[in-house]
């Protein structure tokens, strides 16, 4: 029986280099950001008001910045114009703490501009979180009741929407990277952080960033294990 997450089949062997990947990109963001969270930087300077100069220096006067609950709870909420950032990021003077919130501010950037892959992930979110939820829901449905006539289709319009999922992972990379590229920029540029310090901060958004690569692959993978569980039910 095809049953993901209950029982094994050979197929889930597809999925393993993307488990595996992913668990060492979660591994080094915890290392770079434990590492780095430790090591203040030279100016003093906390999260907080570094974002705020930074949507300062770059026009941007309609963008709030917001402390929230949670670790690594950091994001930018492009409907309500919102950077928010964690305690530890937004009280701290870590090289980390700069680094995370110049990433999101990064983010903030992209949609005060108009950066495309950003808009486009952005219109998509909504049918996405419906896709996320709905698709697993059928393809465990389809699986279960392999015996009925109309599983098929149900396991085949679950694949859809699990498809829709991975092009919002594969669309959210160059949003990422680009984020953190005008965050390195900028911190470097505007001498937020000094030389030594930049590498740092190259490290944590580095390790950040394979987190969104190892997810994406894993979802291509997973994608790649329901086609091929789906042609051998419809054999």
């Amino acid at each position: 029986m095809y049953l993901p997450g209950i029982f094994f089949d050979p197929t889930m062997l597809i999925i393993i280099p993307g488990i595996i990947i992913a668990s060492i990109a979660q591994m080094k963001i915890n290392m770079a950001y434990e590492t780095y969270s430790r090591v203040a930087n030279s100016k003093g300077l906390v999260g907080a008001e570094v974002a705020k100069d930074l949507l300062r220096i770059a026009g941007i006067s309609d963008v709030s910045v917001e402390m929230v609950r949670g670790r690594l709870s950091d994001h930018y909420d492009p409907s309500k114009k919102v950077v928010r950032l964690s305690q530890s990021v937004y009280c701290g003077n870590s090289v980390a703490s700069l680094s995370v919130a110049a990433h999101e501010v990064g983010h903030a950037i992209q949609h005060h501009y108009g950066y495309i892959p950003l808009t486009i992930r952005s219109s998509i979110a909504p049918v996405v979180n419906f896709s996320s939820k709905a698709s697993w829901i059928l393809i465990t449905i389809g699986l279960i009741f392999g015996f009925m006539s109309n599983s098929l289709i149900l396991l085949q319009i679950g694949i859809v929407l699990f498809t829709v999922v991975v092009i919002f992972q594969l669309i959210t990379l160059p949003v990422e990277f680009n984020a953190s590229k005008r965050a390195l920029e900028m911190l470097e540029e505007y001498s937020f952080l000094q030389k030594n310090e930049i590498n740092g901060s190259k490290k944590v958004l580095g390790a950040a960033a394979l987190t969104y690569v190892a997810a994406a692959l894993t979802g291509i993978l997973q994608l790649i294990r329901l086609l091929v569980i789906f042609n051998n039910r419809d054999d």
